[in-house]
């Protein structure tokens, strides 16, 4: 360990012979830390010296190609203030536990929906067999490698066991021998595994995003050695323009699906992104956040879910903080001109103390700090926020973000986002972070999307505000990363390494985050397999009376389904509207036609609809899909093709 201190006016690190402490977060540490060599008279380490000014030196990640020592006095001029400010109340540190040999495994398989696999008696067997049906090659060699590893873990512990061999749970076949293959022959037609260019000959390039094959099957290109053309690293804001292949289907953003779907999705990209940690060679471990006391109400300092659950009582569905929105809000009315926004503090005593009010000072602004107001005041619309500067409620946002008792990022999965950066290449990066944020809890999810989007409204007024890409990245890491108790379980040398690292991880976070946010085609293909599946085996299973109850039923509508069947084969699909109007919409299907080009169409049509273009959807329901709004730009024809079942309706959505 070291401290740092200053002698005769000169700055001065002491280091500190002692052991390595039992770092639950030092295993994603991604650059080595530089230790000076020990005195060979005394064993103890020497004092180095630094001239007036300078700063103590740190390790340089290779992998930050942006983001220099000298753009993180800001970052450390941050964390000082975050010390400065103190905790408002004594809250307990979040206490991290690591799983016990077995227990990640087996808490793994639960969460991915393959229970069965170790306990015969857990519910969604069937689903589980469905599930295992839809993996590619490094899918079912991530379900492989864990169900081994706690077989193994059992018969160490001399425990009875029914967990199956892995050879059973993948038995070959010409089904799983097809599905493989078409794997392989799709990821050389995109540009895996031979280096080729998804529009051609040609080494690929390293801004090419391919959402249609498995990342962890692209992952293997890497690994085998192909050659890849890096970009030229840039200074500042220059990060590379990844370009994403639209695809004609549709792209599917989060919060585009049902729930049923979302559950599939989080499954499979649980998978995907082991299997990708593990095509890379790198070790993914979950951490579990022991159970602490915390607030039950109020703004600061209380877990996200309990502020949603008070504020959905006031303004049903709100998924993002009140209070959070109300301080962005305040900070965009004051205008993103503000030179230094976001790093200029507020006001310390504004933002340091919140005081009961039975505490008596002889301090006006102490007695009345504007947390502890808002406390009081902010439910009940009594606020004046008139009174409140600028730069306090941007204090005061990032006070909110960092006194959350847990992480923004979640504690399951904090130390996987800092070990994003060990991937060799920014795309790579930039898949693990897209798995990573499919994988969030919604709440945490659709908060630190709002923050993001502030972030980057911030930065379009970088001329003004001197805040650029970098600047708000630096000053926001923090806040973000700095979660209650986080600097108590590293060490200072560990700090120093991962500064640059978490900067960066927010740098990418703002820039991409519409990729971020996106579901990767090959997910979505893989959740239309297993609807498919499942609904075969619906039907199949279907009792025999129930059947004959509904021969009436069915007779009557299989004359629709005639007149359905026999519109679709004549380009012709029925847009419904129940919101609206009981009349279907008859559509013309042609090569051009897009779901935009239908909304238009209806809102032409009925000139009764009050409802705002922006707030009207177009939902793909049925078929291989439970629901699905639709990106404007999805040309229908080409989706009818993929979902010949499905139907359609417009319905008005809360964006």
């Amino acid at each position: 360990k070291f401290s740092r201190s200053t002698l005769n006016g000169a700055a001065v690190t002491f280091w500190h012979l002692s052991p390595n402490p039992d770092c639950v977060l030092s295993h994603v540490l991604s650059c080595p830390v530089s230790r000076p060599s020990p005195s060979r008279r005394t064993g103890h380490y020497n004092v180095q010296r630094a001239r007036p000014g300078e700063k103590p030196p740190y390790q340089r990640c290779n992998s930050q190609d942006s983001l220099d020592e000298l753009a993180l006095d800001d970052y450390w001029k941050e964390v000082e203030i975050i010390q400065h400010t103190g905790d408002a109340e004594q809250q307990e540190e979040v206490q991290l536990k690591v799983a016990d040999e077995g227990e990640q495994e087996e808490a793994w398989l639960t969460e991915a929906g393959l229970a069965t696999l170790f306990d015969e008696s857990a519910a969604d067997g069937e689903d589980s067999m469905v599930l295992l049906s839809t993996l590619t090659r490094t899918q079912a060699a991530a379900v492989e490698r864990r169900v081994e590893t706690l077989k193994q873990t059992l018969r160490k512990r001399n425990k009875p066991y029914s967990v199956p061999d892995v050879r059973d749970i993948f038995k070959p076949s010409p089904a799983l021998d097809t599905k493989v293959s078409k794997v392989r022959t799709r990821g050389e037609h995109s540009g895996v595994g031979n280096g080729a260019e998804p529009g051609g000959g040609g080494a690929e390039t390293e801004t090419d995003i391919n959402l249609e094959v498995s990342f962890s099957e692209q992952a293997l290109s890497y690994r085998d050695g192909s050659k890849v053309t890096q970009p030229i690293n840039e200074a500042d804001d220059k990060l590379p323009d990844f370009k994403v292949v639209r695809d004609k289907t549709g792209m599917t953003k989060v919060g585009d699906l049902s729930a049923a779907d979302m559950k599939k999705v989080r499954r499979l990209v649980l998978i995907e992104m082991t299997a990708l940690f593990d095509t890379a060679g790198l070790d993914l471990k979950t951490h579990k956040p022991l159970k602490i006391r915390v607030k039950e109400s109020g703004l600061f300092g209380v877990p996200l879910s309990t502020v949603l659950e008070q504020d959905q009582r006031r303004v049903p569905g709100t998924r993002v903080p009140l209070i959070m929105q109300r301080l962005i809000s305040h900070i965009e009315e004051e205008g993103l001109h503000t030179e230094g926004l976001l790093r200029v503090p507020g006001a310390s005593t504004r933002v340091k103390v919140r005081e009961p009010l039975h505490v008596q000072t002889s301090t006006p602004l102490k007695l009345r700090t504007v947390c502890h107001e808002l406390e009081l005041k902010f439910y009940d619309g009594l606020f004046l926020w008139e009174t409140l500067k600028q730069h306090d409620a941007a204090s005061l946002l990032k006070l909110f973000i960092r006194e959350l008792p847990h992480p923004l990022l979640t504690v399951e999965y904090f130390s996987a986002f800092i070990s994003v950066l060990k991937f060799p290449t920014k795309k790579q990066q930039l898949q693990a972070l897209n798995l990573l944020v499919l994988l969030l809890p919604e709440s945490s999810r659709d908060t630190l999307k709002a923050l993001l989007e502030f972030l980057q409204r911030v930065i379009d007024h970088k001329e003004q505000n001197k805040m650029t890409l970098n600047n708000v990245a630096v000053v926001m890491a923090p806040n973000i990363f700095m979660f209650k108790g986080f600097r108590s379980k590293i060490t200072e040398q560990q700090e120093f390494a991962m500064a640059t690292g978490m900067a960066n991880i927010v740098r990418l976070f703002i820039r991409y985050q519409n990729l971020l946010w996106t579901i990767p085609k090959f997910v979505m293909n893989q959740v239309r397999k297993q609807n498919t599946e499942n609904q075969r085996k619906m039907n199949r299973d279907r009792a025999v009376k129930k059947l004959l109850k509904k021969m009436a039923y069915d007779r009557e509508k299989n004359i629709e389904k005639v007149e359905k069947s026999s519109e679709a084969e004549g380009g012709i699909i029925r847009v419904q509207a129940p919101q609206f109007t009981k009349v279907s919409m008859a559509v013309q299907l042609t090569e051009e036609l897009q779901a935009s080009d239908i909304l238009t169409r209806f809102l032409s049509q009925d000139s009764s609809v009050s409802v705002k273009r922006e707030d009207l959807c177009l939902f793909e329901i049925g078929g291989n899909i439970k629901e699905r709004c639709l990106d404007e730009e999805t040309y229908m024809k080409a989706l009818l093709e993929l979902n010949p079942a499905a139907e359609w309706v417009i319905k008005s959505v809360q964006r």
